[in-house]
């Protein structure tokens, strides 16, 4: 059960939040930067139209909108409650509108791996699966963060206990945390069954790169999320949450990185015009009796 530091020291007042340490960053370039990253994707979505890849533009967005909020709560008071809410609504569910981004690709790239010949029969393997599984269980969890994030916001500014708040936080991030690692590990079974035939290694190897991009920026949304789940399991106030550093390098950095590599590996150079191809190709084929060759995994 997480435990929660008293706010004694860090007592809002007349003259602006007291805590120089609290996590309230300043630094003009914080929303910038994603801004920047929301523009590339969305000129690359609307040149590729690739619309599965919406959901990451609109995590750009949520993400600059968190920040600019957060610079305004350290101007005041980083618990007012619409300030508080806000931000951290923006902050938390962007991720996940990253993550649903990579699921879409990776249900793509499952896609594209039985068209070239690949028999993926697993059910652990299954496109609809990975994407509405893994999806809905975000939506879930995230919906339990904001509502502790609210209750928290809510107790701060009563000066109440926020410990009921946290808690309900804290279960939304572990079960999250948990349900990533399943994909991790779906995601490293998948890349080894291309593995196993080398006589398609030639197409397997066109989209290394992008694999390759998909899986580290995996990574950094999971770093993320392990990080804010050490946070709130810390407790409101503890050394996690009061020193701007950790949230610099373990929340901010981690989803910058991973915007940037999503728009300089952008799935429309790597996905839709091979997928859709080869789909013609295989209904093509079925038509006029003909079979390909499968390699089974």
């Amino acid at each position: 059960m997480a435990t929660t530091t008293s706010p004694s020291r860090y007592t809002p007042t007349g003259a602006g939040f007291q805590n120089p340490d609290f996590p309230n960053p300043m630094g003009p370039y914080d929303a910038r930067v994603i801004i920047y990253g929301c523009l590339v994707h969305v000129l690359q979505l609307v040149r590729y139209k690739t619309w599965f890849f919406s959901p990451l533009a609109l995590a750009c967005f949520l993400e600059t909108v968190g920040y600019i909020f957060r610079s305004l709560s350290s101007k005041d008071n980083p618990y007012h409650i619409i300030w508080f809410v806000v931000q951290y609504f923006m902050i938390v569910v962007a991720p996940v509108f990253i993550s649903a981004s990579i699921y879409v690709c990776i249900n793509k790239l499952i896609t594209w791996a039985k068209s070239v010949g690949y028999v993926l029969d697993q059910w652990w393997l299954s496109p609809k699966l990975i994407l509405w599984g893994f999806v809905t269980v975000d939506v879930l969890t995230t919906i339990l963060q904001i509502a502790g994030a609210a209750l928290i916001g809510s107790s701060q500014s009563n000066q109440k206990d926020p410990a009921t708040g946290n808690n309900i936080l804290l279960a939304g991030l572990a079960v999250q945390s948990f349900s990533f690692t399943i994909f991790l590990a779906v995601l490293s079974l998948f890349r080894f069954a291309l593995f196993k035939h080398p006589e398609k290694s030639t197409a397997v190897r066109a989209k290394d790169w992008f694999i390759a991009a998909l899986a580290i920026a995996s990574l950094l949304v999971y770093l993320r999320t392990l990080f804010r789940l050490s946070e709130t399991a810390q407790g409101l106030f503890s050394h996690l949450s009061i020193h701007e550093v950790y949230f610099g390098t373990l929340e901010f950095s981690p989803v910058v990185l991973a915007v940037w590599i999503l728009a300089v590996w952008h799935p429309g150079r790597w996905l839709p015009y091979d997928t859709a191809a080869a789909s013609r190709t295989s209904r093509v084929e079925s038509s006029s009796g003909k079979e390909k060759p499968r390699a089974n995994v």
